[in-house]
């Protein structure tokens, strides 16, 4: 997922406050992670990442991958629409993400030489 329209978001407010939402977004994002058996990536600025059935087996649990991330994806885009922008500034309304996913295999190797990272 990410922040419908969060360059003209993080132009208006300060630093401190794009941190608070994304914090208070995706806390809320791990705990929905959590319930559907998503597992979390990454967060890539305002955008989070997540896959199915990559560290434990799902099939076991009878319900189709595609129906999980769906699912998820619903519950985190009501969570988004309960989210101030800025609590201090409620009139700032509430974030809207946009979601996307995929289906099939994924791949994982270390990237690059300086600050490796396992993606």
């Amino acid at each position: 997922s990410d922040i419908a329209g969060f360059t003209d978001l993080s132009s208006r407010l300060e630093a401190w406050q794009v941190n608070g939402m994304l914090d208070r977004l995706f806390e809320k994002f791990d705990a929905l992670a959590a319930q559907h058996g998503v597992y979390k990536i990454d967060t890539i600025g305002d955008c989070y990442i997540g896959v199915t059935n990559l560290v434990a087996d799902q099939q076991d649990q009878g319900e189709d991958q595609t129906a999980r991330m769906a699912a998820f994806s619903l519950d985190a885009m009501a969570a988004a629409a309960d989210t101030l922008i800025d609590p201090d500034d409620p009139a700032q309304g509430h974030v809207r993400i946009r979601v996307g996913f995929d289906v099939g295999p994924v791949v994982g190797h270390v990237q690059g030489k300086r600050q490796k990272k396992y993606t």
